[in-house]
């Protein structure tokens, strides 16, 4: 069993608009996330947000403390968002199993110390991780698609139809600063979170999946007027400024996957930005 992480630093914007695109892939680009037996970390400096994935094959996975953490486990002043993005798998919050399936989450709050990630009767789960401090313990709790506040935006016409399911909100689960969710595409539809906004009170982290073979989404971010992009495969995540647009369009359908964490709870906290403002 393993548990690796690397370190990302904040970026000032101005700093930014020097950025090249290795320079761009290096500080917000994240892949490799899931490797069999491991368990892949970025430990971010946008409000101490954490990034990865685990992938249980042969054994268990336990998720234990990383230096920068300072703490003895890995909840200890954290709280912990997780949705399974592979077969049914099972996550273990001390001594109680919880079996996820493909799409469903589960939050689990600070103080918990032991987190483990199994396999269900040989099934390849793979389990997508985000994490942000905590001050309060609130509860474990599981959530399934049906659990999910689900809002349905745009339409084929301007190629954003798309579903949000609203998984680790404060209408569906009790938490500190970590929300998640998960945006599915509709078919003809490849443009996501568009008109675009940013919320300077908030980070995000962005992880692209059913992404077909053979195609690739292009991630937008930057000030909404100097902006950059970089292009991501099937199963990679990428940081977003809290001063940084995020949105992204595919050479196909999609779904991707958005954690954020900040000063704030409230989901529609965004300043927009309309299309023709872009630059």
């Amino acid at each position: 069993m393993s548990v690796n992480y690397t370190t990302r630093y904040a970026t000032n914007p101005e700093d930014f608009k020097s950025y090249g695109t290795q320079r761009l892939r290096d500080d917000f680009l994240i892949q490799n996330m899931f490797v069999d037996d491991e368990i892949n970390l970025v430990y971010s400096h946008y409000d101490r947000y954490i990034v990865g994935g685990a992938k249980p094959s042969s054994s268990s996975l336990k998720l234990e403390t990383i230096d920068p953490l300072k703490a003895d486990f890995f909840l200890e002043r954290r709280e912990l968002g997780v949705i399974n993005v592979g077969d049914t798998g099972i996550v273990k919050v001390g001594d109680t199993e919880y079996e996820i399936g493909f799409k469903e989450a589960i939050y689990v709050g600070r103080g918990e110390k032991e987190v483990s990630f199994m396999q269900k009767d040989g099934s390849q789960p793979l389990f997508y991780i985000n994490s942000a401090p905590a001050h309060h313990a609130y509860p474990t709790k599981k959530v399934s698609q049906d659990d999910a506040e689900v809002v349905e935006l745009g339409s084929l016409e301007t190629a954003n139809h798309r579903v949000i399911r609203k998984l680790i909100v404060n209408s569906v689960v009790e938490s500190c600063q970590l929300q998640m969710g998960m945006t599915q595409l509709k078919k003809g539809s490849v443009w996501n979170t568009m008109p675009a906004h940013v919320h300077d009170r908030r980070m995000e982290a962005y992880f692209y999946f059913e992404v077909p073979e053979g195609q690739t989404v292009c991630h937008f971010m930057g000030e909404p007027q100097n902006t950059r992009h970089i292009w991501l495969q099937n199963n990679e995540a990428v940081l977003s400024p809290p001063w940084s647009i995020h949105c992204g369009s595919g050479t196909s359908n999609y779904t991707f996957i958005w954690g954020m964490a900040g000063e704030n709870l409230d989901y529609g906290d965004m300043d927009g930005f309309d299309p023709t403002e872009m630059k």
